[in-house]
């Protein structure tokens, strides 16, 4: 018993420096967490859930440095607990993602290094999946973003598990044919998609074959007709 009193405390006190007041101990608590993730990845991972709580808000900090570095400690964390971060996947894309509109260059490349890190380390078909449900929540530059990861797990997961890609990414796809205009603009948001789209459909294409098309048939005519206008892009 000995020691789960002293996992309570530990996690008490780390939980207390994360809520802090002031910034600079906020950091010291963000700077604790990292260094129990190198010394003792199973604490982390065994009370993954709890500590995210408190650490989640850490990272979409008001303050500007204790955001950076709550973003950098968490791309040299994902490594370390791997599957273990799985409870708390879809809250931490979320939040990372959220992150991606940042006006601030340092958390923006951090936010980019968290995913790159993700997809390096963690179940890929997990991350396609939780990276297709955010699409639609994003606008500017993290739905370019995160749509671009997006081609690059249609070729590291259809291989594999080619339903899965067909379950969530052709949505994702359908959705933004249906609705984009012009020259790929959303109406509502922000920023031009036509490039990313255009890469996400090339890259489905270069999995699925004429199967792609097979799909599209059931979708409206205008989206058949974007969907072929994006394939020819490719052939130019």
């Amino acid at each position: 018993l000995g020691w789960r009193v002293e996992v309570m405390e530990q996690l008490k006190e780390l939980n207390k420096l994360l809520m802090a007041k002031e910034f600079q101990t906020r950091m010291e608590g963000v700077t604790l967490l990292l260094e129990h993730c190198k010394n003792n990845p199973q604490l982390v991972s065994a009370n993954i859930i709890q500590i995210f709580d408190a650490f989640a808000l850490r990272l979409q900090d008001a303050n500007k440095k204790v955001n950076q570095h709550a973003l950098e400690a968490i791309a040299s964390m994902i490594p370390i607990l791997r599957d273990g971060l799985q409870p708390v996947m879809v809250s931490l894309v979320t939040v990372v993602t959220d992150n991606l509109n940042s006006k601030s260059s340092g958390i923006y490349t951090a936010a980019v290094r968290v995913l790159n890190t993700m997809i390096a380390n963690l179940d890929n078909v997990l991350l396609l999946q939780t990276f297709a449900s955010r699409v639609r929540f994003s606008s500017g530059r993290a739905m370019q973003d995160i749509t671009g990861h997006l081609s690059a797990l249609v070729a590291s997961v259809y291989p594999r598990k080619p339903q899965a890609v067909e379950r969530h990414i052709l949505p994702v796809l359908w959705y933004f044919l249906n609705n984009m205009i012009g020259n790929g603009v959303l109406p509502g948001r922000s920023g031009n998609v036509r490039t990313v789209v255009c890469k996400l459909a090339q890259s489905l294409h270069k999995e699925m074959g004429p199967s792609l098309e097979d799909h599209a048939s059931s979708q409206p005519q205008h989206v058949m007709k974007s969907l072929q206008d994006l394939l020819d892009m490719e052939l130019q």
